[in-house]
Parts: structure tokens; C-alpha cells; sequence
């Protein structure tokens, strides 16, 4: 909940001081909240030490491998956690492209509502799991949910010119990530055993979120060098200008296409795999 919060305000209030105050403002309480958050951590939280004789001698790398032992021996959490690492492909490169799509064409107080939307979605998606009956198939909700976040807001992005449509893109794309996520902790949760969790989630954690700057750097090099450059050259082709338009922002639309249907494929094409596993309580 607190995170989908950050997500609306975070972009609102950016926005609002980038006008008022200009860039140097906005760095500035970017580094304050930081001295902030740096100073709670480092003098006012508490952690006990846990005492455990078991692992006293065990190093980082023997706890690693232990935790990779299990991946590779219960191929459902594996199976969930590589998918995950393609959704998060997939999803940092949007997360790159996104601005170079609405900021040419709307400006910046329209990328903060855009962005503050998926927090919204993120705040109305976290009730769900509370709301919905308990899944027959967890497993099944994972990836069926991706698939329409993926396989919708992407694609809607690339074709609408409309800022209101940019926002139901993002609800779209936003809302039924916490239903996910809920049933991805679940599975893991309840298949490993709580003395082996800390070092699994340490390995889910490497797998899972390692292709988020590789995401980042691959949106940004496409559309800067790929994209954008072929829009400019396509400027008079009347086909390529009616499916994603023309000048700055053309090209960033013909990314998120190009993620559109990346993310299908990988959502299918791991449906597919994941199909001969279920997770039922």
C-alpha cells in the first residue's frame, strides 16, 4: 500500500515543484528525503540479532548455493521466478520509454498524471486479494494476469494519442499487479521451508530483479537509436505515421509496440510451460 501511495504522490509533487521551483529544487528535496530516510535507518531502527548455530559457519557463498539447490530442485518456484524476470524485462523498459512517449507530446504535468495513475491502480489492486475468492490455480493467476497487463496497456499506449487513454492504459497495466504478487507470495511462502527462505528469496530476489536495468538501458538505447531515428526517416509514409504518428514521441510509441509484443509472446509462451504446474491450497 505504501509503495502504490509513493506512486501517486511521488510524480504529482515532482511535477508540481519541477514548474514552480525548476530541477535544482526537485533534486534538492530528492536528496533531503533521502538524508532522511538515511538517518532513520541508520540511528532509529533497531534489529535484534538471531541467534541460529546451524549456519554460524556457513559462508555467503555455501547460503547461495544452498538456495540455488532448491530452485533447481522445485521447478514451479523457478518456473514463476524466470517468468517474473521477463515480465520485469519488459516491464523497466516501458518504464523507459514511457516519458520519451508523453513528455514530447503532453509535457510534464501530464507524465505525472499518467505516472500517479498507476498508483491508483496499485491502490485499488491491493484489496482484490481480499475481495476475490481463493484462486483454484495460483499459478494460473500469475501469468493470466500479466498476459492482460502486458498484452493491453502496451498496445494502447502505442495507438492512442489521448492523455485520458494513456491513463487507462496504466490502470490497465497497474491494477492486477498486486493480485499477482499476492499469489506469487503465497506459493512461495507455503512451498519453502522457513529455514531455507531467507537465502531462497535471496536468490529469487538476483533472478527476479536482475533484468530491471537491463530493461531500462535497452528502452532507452532503442528508442534514442532505433526508433526515433526510423519515425524521422518514415515522417512522410502515411502508414507508419497513421499507426503511431509523427515528430518527437513517434518512436516511443513504436517501442511500446514493439513491447507489446514482447511481453505477449513471453506471457504465452510461459503460460505454455507453466500450464503442467499448479498451485492449490
Amino acid at each position: 500500500m505504501s509503495r502504490s501511495l509513493i506512486s501517486i504522490g511521488n510524480p504529482l509533487i515532482a511535477a508540481a515543484l519541477y514548474g514552480l521551483a525548476g530541477l535544482d529544487t526537485v533534486i534538492a528535496v530528492d536528496l533531503l528525503s533521502f538524508a532522511m530516510a538515511f538517518v532513520a535507518l541508520l540511528f532509529f531502527i533497531k534489529l535484534t540479532e538471531i541467534k541460529d548455530g546451524t549456519s554460524k559457519d556457513k559462508n555467503v557463498i555455501k547460503l547461495a548455493k544452498e538456495g540455488l539447490k532448491f530452485l533447481k530442485e522445485t521447478p514451479l518456484i523457478l518456473t514463476v521466478i524466470l517468468f517474473m524476470a521477463g515480465v520485469n524485462l519488459t516491464a523497466s523498459a516501458f518504464d523507459a520509454v514511457l516519458p520519451a512517449l508523453v513528455i514530447p507530446q503532453k509535457g510534464n504535468n501530464v507524465y505525472g498524471i499518467v505516472t500517479a495513475c498507476s498508483g491508483l491502480a496499485m491502490v485499488a489492486g491491493s484489496f482484490l486479494p481480499m475481495i476475490l475468492p481463493k484462486p483454484k490455480d495460483r499459478v494460473r493467476v500469475i501469468y493470466l494476469t500479466m498476459l492482460f497487463a502486458l498484452g493491453i496497456e502496451n498496445f494502447l499506449l502505442a495507438f492512442a494519442r489521448s492523455s485520458v487513454l494513456w491513463c487507462i492504459g496504466q490502470i490497465i497495466g497497474w491494477v492486477f499487479v498486486p493480485l499477482m504478487a499476492a499469489n506469487q507470495n503465497v506459493i512461495m511462502r507455503n512451498v519453502i521451508p522457513i529455514e531455507l527462505q531467507g537465502r531462497v528469496y535471496a536468490c529469487r530476489n538476483t533472478l527476479q530483479f536482475f533484468t530491471i536495468p537491463i530493461g531500462l538501458f535497452l528502452g532507452g538505447l532503442f528508442v534514442d537509436k532505433i526508433c526515433e531515428p526510423f519515425m524521422a526517416l518514415k515522417s512522410n509514409d502515411p502508414f507508419w505515421t497513421f499507426l503511431f504518428g509523427s515528430g518527437k514521441g513517434s518512436g516511443a510509441a513504436m517501442m511500446m509496440f514493439i513491447l507489446g509484443v514482447t511481453g505477449t509472446a513471453i506471457c504465452i509462451i510461459s503460460g505454455q510451460i507453466m500450464k503442467k504446474y499448479r498451485y492449490t491450497e
